[in-house]
């Protein structure tokens, strides 16, 4: 689903007030599912990269980024999702070469390329086959709601720019559970972006230690800079890409924007191309978008890459190395 405007910060009128009733349902709901459930434990740290705003606030791109840290250490981190939009039960390991994103989904497609993915549907059960094949970490994209699984160590990660949104729980508002609630099962916060107005993230605030984080284009990017561009994205905030492109020098011709994990068909790639053609422009899009196409629709489309940057990555290294290796000595 695409992300209606009233979600926006400020937000509300007679759409969110309509929804409110809906919305503590929602939230007597999600309490029952994660009360009475005990968690399976794993004999490896898993630190799980979730959020509590519904829509793109850059998971994917930060547990890409704490896999690097830990490789950089020697470390084994497998990553571990649900595979969202995938055929797939598992768990499975995901092999590029054999599994699309009809199998698997399409962000386990991206994380595969950095580190060992599994995608199961029972988070426990694919904990311990990702143990079983040898991680010494493992890293969950997503599921800082389900019970099923302990969590030695939880990032929530927000998008500076949309914050919280109007602060309203599903379908009223884009919150999955009340803020405070989220926030007091968190061990840390990463804001990715610039911050929305009203909205500080700060450390002393929260309470809890926050790290800062911008997606910057990688240098693969550069290709299409100051160029003229058609794009297209269906992800949680596609005009987050956008932007990326704006600030990379791109002239935006025209964007196109499609609902989260939205399956492209062919008339609507080839609308895009003509007008590209048209344009005398490059066709883009996002790497998430990109392994969702078609083989020959891929020949006709450019991937604007980016990748997560922190502020001050050496301090989040830091406490994450410290976690494994407490984690260690603790199962010695």
């Amino acid at each position: 689903m695409k992300a209606p405007d009233f979600w926006q910060r400020g937000g509300g009128g007679i759409f969110a007030m309509l929804l409110t009733p809906i919305s503590w349902l929602y939230a007597a709901g999600d309490r029952i599912n994660r009360s009475g459930r005990k968690a399976a434990r794993i004999g490896v740290p898993v630190i799980c990269v979730g959020n509590i705003v519904a829509g793109g606030a850059g998971k994917t791109p930060v547990a890409i980024a704490l896999a690097r840290f830990f490789l950089k250490e020697g470390k084994k981190p497998h990553f571990l999702s649900r595979g969202y939009g995938g055929r797939l039960t598992g768990p499975v390991r995901v092999v590029l070469d054999v599994h699309s994103y009809k199998d698997v989904g399409d962000e386990p497609l991206l994380l595969a390329e950095t580190a060992p993915t599994w995608v199961a549907k029972d988070r426990a059960a694919g904990a311990k086959a990702a143990e079983e094949a040898g991680a010494d970490v493992v890293i969950m994209d997503d599921g800082f709601q389900n019970p099923s699984l302990f969590k030695d160590f939880s990032l929530l990660v927000f998008d500076g720019g949309f914050g919280i949104g109007n602060g309203r729980l599903l379908p009223a508002g884009p919150l999955r559970e009340p803020f405070a609630e989220g926030l007091d099962r968190a061990d840390a916060v990463i804001v990715v972006g610039e911050k929305t107005e009203g909205q500080s993230f700060d450390a002393a605030e929260l309470g809890k230690p926050v790290f800062r984080a911008e997606l910057m284009p990688r240098q693969a990017g550069s290709v299409i800079a100051e160029e003229d561009v058609v794009a297209f994205a269906g992800i949680g905030r596609p005009e987050k890409f956008f932007n990326s492109l704006r600030h990379a020098g791109c002239h935006l011709i025209k964007s196109f924007s499609y609902a989260d994990h939205h399956v492209y068909k062919k008339e609507e790639i080839m609308k895009m191309v003509e007008l590209a053609s048209a344009n005398g422009a490059a066709l883009v899009t996002t790497r998430k978008d990109f392994v969702r196409l078609e083989d020959d629709a891929k020949m006709m489309v450019t991937v604007f890459d980016v990748e997560l940057n922190f502020e001050a990555p050496e301090k989040l290294q830091a406490m994450l190395s410290s976690l494994v290796q407490s984690e260690i000595v603790h199962g010695e």
